[in-house]
């Protein structure tokens, strides 16, 4: 068969229901087996061996009384016919694995200097699950995430958020327990003796949150209860700076304890009392329940849910 008669039979011709019976007659070179593995009656089988010779206008079979055995063509479209069959069964598998695969972005806005190895192992597994997701993390300020949120331009948050939001959902992500630290060049530093009366006039670095309202709050509510009135000598929105201007020795501050673990154990960083901290701070996974999210942010968020289920 010329290549110019395989192109007219594939475009024109070729029946695959047809060629596919015939595939199974010629491997069993039997109609009744034929019939059994296909499922059919032996007349169904007959007829479509019948109408694929009609339609190819060549006699596929030769009859030797109870046997028989495939012609020359007959050879040739048998060859074809598993071809065809082996290219149909990749189509299926290309088919099969475009439905599982997700494909897409996700914009995850988070505070900065986040620590917690469950966060990151469900990172690992997710990208390993779906790597044709695209993940986009940018780092913000409490208050500009949740206005983000808000506004449907990114997919979730992880933020602290002291006063729940109407349009938006939020789940536990992490608990930070805050404490008094000073920085290696301050005065405290390396005092095993220091009692909680001894900050009471000690300046602070402080969040720009860090006031009544803010996201922080709970660390203004103490100083106050507290009695301290040390200025608030350096500030900032940063988490990163906070740290910094704490260890450089601008004053005293409040800093997440397992953030800044690897700091003290440096020698960058003193822990002051009270022995058991400040305050607790809770960082929140939020997200707009009125946004349309595509396959993969909802793929990415549910996934995470259950990350944080104890």
């Amino acid at each position: 068969m010329s290549d110019h008669d395989v192109h007219r039979l594939l475009n024109d011709r070729l029946d695959w229901n047809l060629l596919r019976t015939f595939r199974v007659i010629g491997q069993e070179l039997s109609i009744s087996r034929a019939a059994a593995r296909l499922h059919l009656t032996q007349p169904a089988v007959s007829q479509a061996l019948k109408r694929l010779e009609q339609q190819l206008g060549r006699q596929l079979i030769a009859r030797r009384g109870p046997r028989f055995a495939l012609t020359e063509i007959g050879e040739q479209i048998f060859a074809l016919a598993g071809e065809i069959y082996g290219q149909m069964s990749q189509v299926s598998s290309v088919l099969e694995q475009s439905a599982d695969e997700v494909i897409g972005k996700v914009r995850l806005l988070i505070i900065s200097r986040i620590f917690s190895e469950r966060f990151d192992d469900f990172l690992a597994n997710f990208h390993r699950q779906h790597p044709r997701v695209d993940l986009e993390v940018e780092v913000m300020r409490s208050s500009d995430i949740v206005s983000a949120l808000l506004e449907k331009t990114a997919t979730l948050g992880l933020s602290l958020n002291r006063r729940p939001q109407s349009r938006l959902e939020q789940r536990l992500f992490l608990r930070q327990r805050y404490v008094f630290f000073c920085g290696k060049h301050h005065a405290l530093f390396g005092r095993d003796n220091v009692a909680e009366g001894d900050l009471q006039k000690e300046n602070f670095v402080s969040f720009t949150s860090d006031q009544i309202g803010g996201m922080l709050s709970p660390l203004t509510i103490f100083r106050d209860q507290q009695g301290f009135s040390g200025r608030i000598v350096a500030s900032s929105s940063s988490l990163e700076e906070v740290r910094r201007l704490v260890i450089a020795g601008f004053g005293i501050g409040c800093l997440p304890e397992h953030v800044v673990a690897a700091d003290v154990e440096a020698g960058l960083l003193w822990r002051l009392p009270p022995h058991e901290g400040i305050a607790d701070v809770d960082i929140h996974l939020l997200w707009n329940r009125e946004q349309r999210m595509s396959r993969a942010e909802a793929i990415f968020l549910e996934n995470l849910q259950q990350c944080l289920t104890p």
